[in-house]
């Protein structure tokens, strides 16, 4: 299959178990919780989000005609003299409307590693070497098991302790950036207090913005 990419760039992950790491990040287009489009807002499942994820005229972006086009342009990010394998995080929108077996195995030829960000309504392939869910409130739960479960916080419909019991390795609460700097505060300052009250979470922030970087 044929693959639509909205952009790529390299950079440090900036949340979550892996943040601070330099990775590849390569964002798919599309979304099956929003079109991506303001005027449809107020009707999708997921509206908090701030993402472009619109088309393939990012930076970097566009259509790959097979996973071994896709690779070889995913692998001219990465530092020519890096000892350590290339390491990917397939984003979106929605990756998994995209990633499929032939795109992990060419991935996995090339020896990279590979992260997928997904909003769980999707069964991911196998040989997924990290997969980190972020459950949205009134979408439905398919992939219920993984590596890391990030949650967005505060969502009134869905709280943590609605997804506490499922089956990942580590469970964040991300607070909800806002443009409204003072509900953003607020937002940190819930998620702390949860933290601390209920120890099995740990707080993600997006250091990438608190840092300037993309």
């Amino acid at each position: 299959m044929s693959y639509s990419v909205k952009e790529v760039f390299y950079s440090l992950q900036g949340e979550g178990f892996h943040s601070g790491r330099p990775a590849i990040f390569c964002r798919m287009s599309k979304c099956n919780l929003w079109t991506g489009r303001e005027v449809d807002r107020a009707e999708a499942v997921c509206q908090f989000c701030d993402t472009d994820f619109i088309g393939t005229d990012g930076q970097n972006g566009g259509k790959f005609a097979d996973a071994e086009a896709l690779c070889q342009h995913l692998l001219q990010f990465w530092p020519v003299d890096s000892k350590q394998h290339p390491f990917v995080v397939l984003t979106g929108g929605e990756p998994l409307l995209q990633v499929d077996e032939a795109l992990i195995n060419a991935l996995h030829n090339h020896h990279f590693e590979i992260a997928v960000e997904t909003n769980g309504t999707k069964t991911a392939p196998a040989g997924i070497d990290w997969i980190c869910m972020s459950p949205k409130a009134n979408a439905p739960i398919i992939l219920d098991s993984g590596h890391e479960l990030k949650l967005v916080f505060p969502q009134p419909e869905l709280m943590p302790e609605k997804v506490a019991d499922l089956n990942f390795d580590f469970f964040y609460l991300q607070p909800m950036d806002d443009s409204n700097s003072e509900v953003t505060q607020e937002n940190i300052k819930q998620a702390v207090a949860y933290c601390l009250a209920h120890p099995q979470w740990k707080l993600s922030l997006q250091t990438h913005k608190l840092l300037g970087i993309d």
